[in-house]
């Protein structure tokens, strides 16, 4: 077995571990990313997810991701100019990225990882260092380190549905429409009004069952939007059967959701689906639990936390129902905005182990809670804060994340232009 001996390593290469392994490597900590797919990104490459959405403080690496990926502010990145963007991000910083290698285990001495082992072409390869961070959305590496967890909401445990998103090209020009939440309404000039029309075409079967909305977002060109639309409940995103049935179902909704915008919508008459996402779009799975659980009313109340390592958090509590179409309290109504929360480093820090950071949707948090962090501009934040935490413990030699005074990654974020004290 080939092995590694870094000072960070992270497991996942989305925005979070983008981020922390950049942050890290930056700090002058020797340090691998570990990524499953061919390609740098996760859900905002591989998965065509935009526009990049949350709030957070100002100064965080979001402001500089956007710059490099988002051709026109607001809008929807370029998802080919992403992948290379990313990509230079890493390299320039540093990092070791090993692509289209799969965690598939971690050895754990009492307390402490002691390392990662992932696979591939060339065979297993065994990366030991002094602090891991899971980014790997899923909570992979903190699962099979043994640490506690939960999945889906209270009482039946169903979580989000998976959808694919994509891009259709050959719009009119002169067709302005966009709808980008559930109460986005628009006249469409004839009479009908848009989500009406959505509605009205999800109960007569000319859109999916459970899409009863098909968001538009402007992208960099005109003649384009990216939709998001489809949606496939009761998915198991770990179950190899279901994932292939989610791709199955979710392909033929693509299809379907662009007749309907072809046959009734003006200047949609002769658009084609650009590009896609090629894995499923998964909003939910395991959620590592950490010193502290974020709650919704944390979340809805804008909390502050003195051990804050990501500072004003914001973005409403989007609960895509688990069960039907549209959200899971209000069908056709925007859910409800969060306060501009924090994100203190105890919820990134798992139960039982001393060596090990989670950054991304599975952080410590309820079912509720993790519908408002889990966008990209919060997921890029915590990364970077994990990042940060863990190039301070390798500098120092502080061998557990709670024998590192908070105050030291704050003032480091600061010290990068990071306003946690706004």
């Amino acid at each position: 077995m080939l092995e590694r001996i870094y000072d960070v390593v992270v497991a996942g290469g989305g925005p979070a571990g983008i981020c922390a392994a950049v942050e890290a490597a930056r700090c002058g900590a020797k340090t691998a990313l570990i990524e499953r797919y061919g390609c740098v990104g996760g859900n905002l490459t591989q998965g065509y997810v935009g526009p990049l959405l949350g709030g957070t403080c100002a100064g965080t690496m979001s402001e500089e991701i956007a710059r490099k990926i988002c051709p026109v502010p607001g809008a929807v990145p370029d998802f080919e100019w992403a992948k290379d963007a990313l990509t230079d991000m890493l390299a320039d910083a540093g990092v070791d990225v090993y692509l289209q290698q799969t965690l598939v285990s971690v050895e754990r001495e009492g307390d402490t990882v002691r390392s990662f082992t992932a696979d591939g072409k060339c065979g297993p390869i065994r990366f030991e260092a002094k602090v891991y961070i899971d980014a790997t959305g899923d909570g992979d590496a903190a699962y099979l380190a043994g640490c506690p967890f939960e999945m889906g909401r209270a009482g039946d445990r169903l979580v989000q549905p998976v959808s694919f998103m994509f891009i259709i090209q050959g719009v009119d020009e002169n067709q302005p429409l966009l709808c980008e939440h559930e109460e986005h309404h628009t006249d469409l000039g004839d009479g009908r009004e848009y989500l009406d029309l959505c509605h009205r075409a999800c109960a007569t079967g000319e859109l999916p069952k459970n899409v009863n909305i098909v968001r538009l977002y402007k992208t960099a060109y005109p003649d384009e939007r990216m939709v998001n639309a489809s949606q496939e409940n009761y998915i198991n995103p770990f179950d190899p059967a279901d994932l292939f049935r989610a791709e199955v179902s979710l392909r033929r909704q693509t299809a379907q959701i662009v007749a309907f915008l072809k046959n009734n919508i003006p200047g949609f008459a002769n658009i084609r689906v650009k590009g896609s996402s090629t894995t499923l779009g998964v909003r939910e799975t395991r959620r590592i639990l950490g010193d502290y659980v974020i709650t919704v009313e944390d979340v809805a109340a804008g909390r502050l936390f003195d051990d804050a390592v990501v500072h004003h958090a914001g973005f409403c509590v989007d609960i895509h129902n688990p069960d039907g179409p549209g959200q899971s309290e209000f069908v056709d109504k925007r859910p409800t905005i969060a306060g501009a929360h924090d994100i203190p480093f105890r919820a990134m820090t798992p139960i039982g182990v001393n060596n090990l950071i989670t950054a991304g949707r599975c952080i410590s948090g309820t079912h509720e809670a993790m519908a408002s962090y889990r966008v990209m501009n919060i997921c890029f934040a915590m990364g970077q804060a994990a990042g940060a935490a863990a190039a301070i413990m390798t500098a120092n030699g502080i061998a557990s994340t709670r024998a590192l005074d908070v105050h030291a990654i704050r003032d480091h974020l600061k010290m990068r232009g990071v306003k946690l004290d706004a």
